[in-house]
């Protein structure tokens, strides 16, 4: 019984890990060259202002995309960012977390 209770615990444990594994990194990678020119080469925005987007948690991207796609976020670069995002599918916005979260 406690094997069970373990074996259980560590499978609801490990399900962030799964999701976060979506997303193709090549795909993304292909669809980032448009974001360079305000988030650098690499995910590294060289205007102070511009977040770095290289190493960052994926699903934090993932969400904060959607978020500009929807029109959730607002204020600073969120107009912007929402002309951006709005032509983006759910795959590419994870291929796209995927690939920044990778470097």
């Amino acid at each position: 019984m406690k094997l069970r209770v373990i074996v259980s615990a560590l499978a609801i444990a490990a399900l962030p890990f799964a999701a976060q594994a979506a997303g193709d990194v090549a795909a993304g990678k292909a669809k980032a060259a448009v974001c360079s020119s305000c988030h650098g080469a690499n995910g590294k925005a060289m205007i102070p202002t511009y977040p770095n987007l290289a190493g960052q948690n994926q699903q934090y991207l993932v969400m904060a995309m959607k978020a500009y796609k929807n029109g959730e976020r607002k204020g600073g670069q969120a107009m912007m960012m929402a002309g951006m995002a709005a032509p983006l599918s759910d795959a590419d916005i994870e291929n796209l977390a995927a690939y920044f979260s990778s470097l």
